[in-house]
């Protein structure tokens, strides 16, 4: 029956998005079942049903934010410019500025990542989250390689995405604890400057 499983469908995005904001609110350990149907207004039978128990819910939940948390593209406006470090300068602005507009989603799958060292099933599904958002990175840095190969002596495309990704998500947490002083025009200044690109 498409009706009830629509209906199944929505109730679950709701009793998920009460789970987010408990998470948030109250960090992975305080999230109950009791918790969670308190914040969606529903049973706790009900959130039982769609999730049996506060483990499904927990690793449910992880799904919910990688799955609602924009992956990386770079818009046909940043592909068409004619510099790779453009390309590449374009692509770290857009990506600081999305994480800087959602520091709760950082905050909780930070939160995801330091539970990973106890759940090996946590671990298995941050890590390849963080391996897919790096591999996104690949072709930009292959292309940076191409066009300026004496300005990267001895790196790989590998390697300049894994500092990439570890500058926007050091960026990320920055923009998380002091959301006042986070400028993002500032940050990519910096790193035109420490790899020669002042332009």
């Amino acid at each position: 029956m498409p009706g009830k499983r629509a209906s199944e469908d929505v109730r679950r995005e709701q009793i998920l998005r009460a789970a987010f904001e408990v998470a948030v609110r109250d960090g992975i350990g305080g999230l109950t079942i009791r918790a969670v149907a308190a914040e969606a207004e529903l049973s706790h039978a009900l959130v039982l049903f769609h999730f049996q128990r506060k483990e499904r819910l927990v690793h449910d939940l992880l799904d919910w934010l990688i799955a609602t948390t924009p992956v990386l593209r770079a818009p046909l406006e940043v592909a068409d410019l004619p510099h790779a470090m453009d390309r590449l300068d374009a692509v770290l602005r857009q990506e600081m500025e999305r994480l800087a507009r959602e520091p709760r989603h950082t905050r909780l799958f930070l939160e995801f990542w330091a539970m990973g060292a106890r759940d090996d099933a946590i671990r298995v599904r941050i890590s390849a989250e963080l391996e897919r958002y790096r591999r996104a990175f690949h072709a930009i840095m292959e292309a940076l390689l191409r066009a300026e190969p004496a300005a990267f002596p001895g790196a790989t495309a590998d390697g300049l995405a894994a500092l990439a990704v570890s500058w926007i998500h050091g960026c990320a947490v920055q923009a998380m604890i002091d959301p006042e002083h986070f400028d993002t025009g500032e940050y990519l200044a910096a790193v035109r400057g420490i790899v020669g690109q002042r332009g």
